[in-house]
């Protein structure tokens, strides 16, 4: 081949540099091992900063009788028990340091008045446990690491993407990326590779992801020949703005209600009294005075005793109330909700949520401290990923590790909000130890097939080629269509079997995109190469949400509308790809719980047979 190519040689490969990524650097380069960090974007730009409201730990210092136990079972209760327990319990131990251990890397957290790091309250936890600053708590972690980072002796390779991931001899050995800006081609030797490439949200119309979340990690990962797993479960944060179209799919931080933000309807009733579980029925408020008493308590600096408003309830529950009073004709003017903050101080409200009040003011003349917000849910989240070793975070593939938002195992059904940033910090500094770790155990470099570096070339370069065909931008606008209203929040099996069919057009029709011009600064390159992993991503969510015959979590099946604790209590999906390239799902389930972890938890809610 006469094309130039590029060659790097490092011990461990990151694909991302957000949280995970970052703190899987570090914690690779502290090894003593040479890190390549390869990211999509610029250093600093990862959708971790849009992460506001904090990072959840159980530090007890707002509430001393928080714990990493409660911790624990909030975990596992927020995900529908559907989470790998190892996992949870792994995070709600080991969270708490990787909170302090920012704070000693420089970390300005918002303090209490005893000078200990400040927690908020936020959905689905407790007590308040998310450490944050105002909320911009994802910007401030990711300077830390950032800065952290630096010192580290990591090589970083901003603004290339990656194409494909080399195995020899059925482990990992390198992986194929080409440089956004110049179009210049690349192949990375490696001993190990560490997957911290986000999400897969920008699949949907409506959306908080930033730009990258096209899900070419968990492309690579499946095309690689990993287990996936959960796909089904997509989360729909329920408080997005959807008006005016300026601001809309921006999310408004779970911050608002852990503040004490009311959610109302077009008839100024707040609805939420009327939505909650029956798995939560003794843990929160069903009197707006008793609501209203808690956030008086919090706000004073008491330690609160009444129960928590149904504002505070996990996001599943509070995206499907919200869409459920827009089908009974409450909805907003714009078919949302109102979320009001504007009832506290108005200096309170600067103070603690001055993102949220500039933000509003300048994108959309919104002034939160004297008017409601018309939010409503938004793809936020995906809960699936590349399965992983829950103590190494490692696949399927020898040698491939996973972490952040591109994993699964820890979120189960539904991911509780401030979880993410605690669990980028404890799982990515896992999956850089055990990278480095494995790396050391390899003799050499892998030799990398050259007809699987010219076959992935050829890939990459190929659209360039194309005449006359369609622009890229609108097979990823349908397909981003076609999704929302198929396989969002409300699914059917009639919508799904639709979507499947959908994508096999869009598959067809994303062969012959045409981006025109060359490699130099082509976003229409970029966006006709990302279309195969936006379909592959997309038809995973698509057949596990098909399969899965029942409403759990994040996942909504109109036409199973129950959960199923018989059938599906246990059982977790698993793709994979099989030798003639097809797709194939199967249900697994992970261990049993242990006795003295099962102790910890909400017996009635196991619906295990004693």
């Amino acid at each position: 081949m006469d094309e130039e190519i590029k060659n790097h040689k490092f011990d461990v490969i990151v694909i991302g540099a957000g949280g995970a990524g970052l703190r899987a650097a570090i914690e690779a380069s502290r090894a003593g091992v040479s890190v390549a960090m390869i990211c999509k974007s610029m250093l600093g730009k990862a959708h971790t900063v849009m992460a506001e409201g904090g990072a959840a730990a159980a530090l007890a210092n707002k509430d001393p009788r928080d714990s990493w136990q409660t911790h624990f079972r909030d975990t596992m209760k927020g995900g529908k028990y559907l989470g790998d327990w190892r996992m949870a319990q792994i995070h709600a131990q080991q969270a708490p340091d990787r909170i302090r251990e920012l704070e000693q890397w420089g970390a300005v957290f918002d303090r209490t008045p005893q000078g200990l790091s400040s927690q908020r309250n936020f959905g689905g936890h407790t007590y308040p446990r998310l450490a944050h600053i105002g909320d911009a708590t994802g910007l401030e972690l990711i300077r830390t690491l950032q800065q952290k980072g630096i010192h580290e002796g990591m090589e970083i390779f901003m603004e290339y993407t990656v194409r494909r991931i080399f195995k020899t001899d059925g482990k990992v050995s390198g992986c194929f990326a080409y440089d956004r800006n110049d179009g210049s081609l690349h192949v990375f030797k490696g001993k190990s590779i560490i997957l911290a490439a986000g999400g897969i949200t920008r699949c949907w119309e409506v959306c908080s992801g930033s730009w990258e979340y096209s899900g070419e990690g968990h492309a690579l990962a499946y095309w690689a020949g990993a287990e996936m797993g959960d796909m089904e479960f997509v989360q729909f944060h329920p408080t997005g703005m959807i008006w005016p179209p300026s601001v809309k799919g921006i999310l408004v931080t779970e911050g608002v209600r852990g503040e004490g933000g009311m959610l109302t309807n077009s008839e100024g009733k707040r609805f939420m009294f009327d939505y909650i579980p029956e798995m939560y029925r003794d843990e929160f408020a069903d009197t707006e005075k008793e609501a209203l008493e808690w956030v008086d308590e919090v706000v004073s600096g008491k330690l609160a005793t009444r129960r928590r408003p149904p504002e505070l309830l996990t996001r599943d529950v509070v995206a499907k109330a919200i869409n459920s009073e827009r089908d009974a004709g409450r909805a907003s003017e714009h078919g949302g909700a109102y979320l009001d903050i504007s009832w506290r101080d108005e200096d309170e409200v600067k103070k603690k949520l001055p993102g949220m009040y500039h933000q509003f003011m300048e994108l959309a003349a919104v002034d939160i401290t004297k008017q409601p917000m018309e939010v409503g849910p938004t793809a936020h989240y995906v809960m699936g990923g590349v399965k992983v070793d829950p103590f190494s975070q490692e696949s399927s593939v020898p040698g491939l590790f996973a972490a952040g938002e591109v994993a699964t195992g820890l979120h189960g059904a539904n991911r509780l909000g401030g979880n993410s940033l605690s669990d980028l910090i404890v799982f990515g500094k896992i999956a850089g130890e055990s990278a480095a770790k494995y790396s050391k155990e390899q003799e050499d470099y892998s030799e990398i097939d050259q007809l699987e570096i010219d076959k992935v070339v050829n890939e990459t370069l190929e659209p360039l080629s194309r005449q006359g065909g369609e622009n890229p931008a609108s097979v990823v606008n349908d397909l981003r269509v076609m999704m929302q209203n198929k396989a969002g929040i409300i699914r059917t099996g009639d919508l799904l079997q639709e979507a499947m069919s959908d994508l096999d057009l869009l598959t067809e029709r994303s062969k012959s995109t045409s981006p025109g011009g060359g490699r130099v600064y082509n976003p229409g390159w970029h966006q006709a190469l990302e279309i195969g992993a936006m379909i592959d991503v997309s038809r995973m969510c698509a057949i596990a949400a098909l399969k899965r015959e029942e409403s759990r979590g994040a996942h909504t099946r109109d036409d199973f509308p129950e959960t199923d604790h018989e059938h599906w209590g246990n059982r977790n999906s698993v793709i994979w790809m099989d030798e003639n390239a097809e797709m194939k799902i199967d249900f697994v389930s992970y261990p049993k719980i242990p006795k003295e972890l099962r102790s910890l938890l909400d017996s009635e809610d196991l619906h295990e047979e004693e």
